[in-house]
């Protein structure tokens, strides 16, 4: 398949980012890059100076919404993906309304305790949506180790299911974007077999 048909079918999908930080910023990115139509993305917070070690934004947008800094980040990238955001931290009776219509979701958090509520939100609510997931991403080293493996139809996870980030092992942008890289990988895998 050609690249021009590849995008033309992207183009038709609609995918949901559940955070704009290291895995969300870099998974929006990549498919943004690949064609993917319509990006719905969610997050509260705003670019700090810390967050450049990994997350996709530029030291001119500390201070932005990082929803708003993304925004500016994928339109000179392709302006043809149209991105609809939301700046609020998301609750679970919040996730049909904010991410209806999407065809995959992907789990873009920090906390333990949110990747968990959006888990049982997805499934609850948007039964048979597939949600990517992201777990254990932290520090250098161990490429091998990182992989993505199926729970079901609807339930993916990549990374090495272990490693938690703590103050001596921060993540860091390899890590990070290796699993982002490979949340987008799952979503172009699942939107290629959807008509």
């Amino acid at each position: 398949m050609k690249l021009s048909d590849i995008r033309t079918h992207l183009s038709k999908f609609r995918v949901g980012i559940a955070g704009a930080g290291g895995l969300g910023s870099n998974c929006a990115v990549a498919l943004a890059r690949s064609g993917v139509g319509t990006l719905v993305i969610c997050d509260f917070d705003i670019v700090e100076e810390e967050n450049l070690t990994r997350q996709y934004f530029f030291t001119s947008q500390i201070g932005m919404m990082k929803t708003e800094a993304l925004r500016e980040n994928i339109s000179r990238i392709n302006p043809e993906t149209i991105l609809i955001t939301h700046q609020r931290k998301i609750g679970s009776a919040d996730v049909p309304e904010i991410f209806g219509g999407c065809h995959v979701i992907v789990e873009a958090f920090d906390s333990a305790e949110m990747k968990e509520m959006l888990i049982y939100s997805v499934f609850n609510t948007m039964p048979g949506v597939p949600l990517i997931v992201g777990s254990g991403l932290s520090g250098w080293g161990n490429s091998s180790g990182i992989k993505y493996r199926r729970i079901d139809d609807s339930l993916y996870i990549c990374g090495d299911e272990s490693t938690e980030a703590v103050e001596n092992n921060p993540p860091l942008a390899p890590r990070v974007g290796i699993v982002a890289n490979m949340q987008a990988n799952v979503v172009l895998e699942l939107l290629m077999k959807m008509s």
